[in-house]
C-alpha cells in the first residue's frame, strides 16, 4: 500500500506567506496525531558545520517549534555529536556552532540539547537482532523523548548517494560509538600513482591517521575511523575505497540504526524534508558547493522511506543547474546522484529500509493547493 507524502513548493502569495504555508503542510501531514499534550518532543535537525550555509533556515524551524507548542508539547532542538573533529564534535562547540548559525533560543524559541552528551558517550543500547547488529547505540535524549519530528535538509552525499530522513535518523541519532560502528567497514586506500603529496588529506584528518612519506600519503588503518572525509578532500581523486563491498554494508548498517531510532516511536514521529539548496555533499563539511538543481519544495510524511524515495524522484525529475559540479545527467529524468557518485548505489538504503519494515518505497504525493 502506498504511503502519502505531502508537498508544498516555495511559492508564496500576499494571502499566504511561506511560514504560514509550512504550517499548513505540518497540519495536513498529521502533526497532532504524532505529538500529544505534555510530550517532550525532539526536533532532530542538522545545525550545519561552521562555514556551511546549506542548512535549513532557523526561521522555518521556529514555525515547527510553534506548531509543536500549540499542541501542548514541550519541544527542544537536538542533534548528536560528530565522529570527526570539527565544530560539532563535543557538546560545548556544537552548541556554539548552532548559535553562530542562527539557532539561538531568541530565534527558534526552543532550547538546544545535544542528544548524546558532552563527548558523544551518553547512549542507550536498543536491541534489534538484525543482520549486522544485535544492539544499536542511540543517543540517550533521542530515546528519552516522547515524540520526534525529523527535519532533514535533502542533499547529495559522498558515501550514501543522498542524505535525507533516513540518514538524519540512522547516522544523526547514533552516539559516537554507534557512528563508529556504522563506518567501521569504510577503509580508504591511497592510489599512489594519483597522489601528488599535497598533504590536504593529512591536514583534514581528524584522527591524524594520514601522514606523508616520500611525498606520498599513507593511511594508518588502525587510527582510521572510516568517516570518509579524505575522499572528498583529495583534489586528485587519489583516495578510494572498495565501493562495491563496503558501501552497501555501510548503508545497511545505517538503516539498522534507523530501525533502532524508530523502536517504540513508530507512531510518534513525523518526517520533513527540505529540498532546497541541494548541495553535492554532506552539510558536515565547513563549506558547501552550488546547488545542483533549483529549490523544489518541502515534503512531510509519517513514512521515512516514502519521503526519501519521493525526494530522490523529485530531484531527478529536475533539469540540472548550469555552472555546478554536475557535469552529466543534467537532463530531466536522469540520475543526478549517480552522476556525482557513480560508484554509490543509493537504492541500497531504500531497499534495505523497506526490507526491515521501516516503510515503503511506494508513495503518492498530495500537493497542497496555493492559497491566492
Amino acid at each position: 500500500m502506498a504511503s502519502t507524502v505531502y508537498f508544498i513548493d516555495f511559492r508564496a502569495t500576499p494571502k499566504e506567506n511561506l511560514i504560514a504555508k509550512i504550517g499548513r503542510l505540518i497540519e495536513k501531514s498529521g502533526l497532532k496525531d504524532v505529538v500529544h499534550q505534555r510530550d517532550i518532543t525532539a526536533i532532530k535537525l542538522h545545525f550545519g558545520e561552521l562555514g556551511n550555509t546549506a542548512f535549513i533556515n532557523p526561521v522555518f524551524i521556529r514555525k515547527i517549534v510553534t506548531d509543536v507548542k500549540s499542541l501542548g508539547a514541550i519541544p527542544f532542538l537536538t542533534d548528536a555529536n560528530t565522529l570527526y573533529s570539527g565544530s560539532r564534535s563535543d557538546a560545548p562547540t556544537h552548541l556554539l556552532t548552532a548559535i553562530h548559525n542562527g539557532f539561538d533560543i531568541s530565534v527558534v524559541d526552543a532550547p538546544i540539547i545535544i542528544a548524546d552528551g558532552l563527548r558523544g558517550r551518553t547512549e542507550k543500547a536498543i536491541h534489534i537482532n538484525k543482520k549486522h547488529f544485535n544492539d544499536v547505540y542511540i543517543a540517550s535524549e533521542i530515546v528519552n523523548a516522547d515524540s520526534i519530528v525529523s527535519v532533514a535538509h535533502f542533499k547529495s552525499h559522498e558515501l550514501s548517494g543522498f542524505g535525507g530522513t533516513l540518514k538524519n535518523l540512522g547516522m544523526g541519532c547514533a552516539s559516537r560509538r554507534g557512528k563508529l560502528a556504522q563506518h567501521s567497514d569504510v577503509q580508504p586506500q591511497i592510489k599512489l600513482k594519483k597522489c601528488i603529496g599535497c598533504g590536504e588529506c593529512a591536514k583534514h584528518c581528524s584522527q591524524q591517521a594520514i601522514t606523508l612519506k616520500d611525498k606520498k600519503a599513507y593511511i594508518d588503518t588502525k587510527k582510521c575511523i572510516g568517516c570518509g572525509e579524505c575522499i572528498l578532500i583529495c583534489p586528485n581523486s587519489a583516495i578510494q575505497i572498495s565501493w562495491s563491498e563496503t558501501i552497501p554494508v555501510f548503508m545497511e548498517k545505517m538503516m539498522e540504526y534507523t530501525l533502532g531510532v524508530l523502536q517504540g516511536k513508530k507512531d510518534h514521529m513525523l518526517f520533513i524534508n527540505f529540498i532546497n539548496h541541494v548541495s553535492p555533499a554532506c552539510d558536515c563539511y565547513p563549506f558547501n558547493d552550488s546547488p545542483i538543481v533549483r529549490d523544489i519544495g518541502i515534503l512531510a510524511s509519517t513514512d521515512p522511506v516514502a519521503i526519501d524515495q519521493a525526494s530522490v524522484d523529485l530531484v531527478n525529475k529536475e533539469h540540472g543547474l548550469p555552472h555546478t559540479c554536475l557535469t552529466k545527467n543534467i537532463e530531466p529524468g536522469t540520475d543526478k546522484f549517480n552522476a556525482l557518485y557513480p560508484r554509490v548505489d543509493w537504492n541500497i538504503q531504500l531497499a534495505y529500509a523497506e526490507e526491515l519494515g521501516i516503510g515503503t518505497r511506494s508513495y503518492e504525493i498530495e500537493t497542497l493547493p496555493v492559497l491566492s
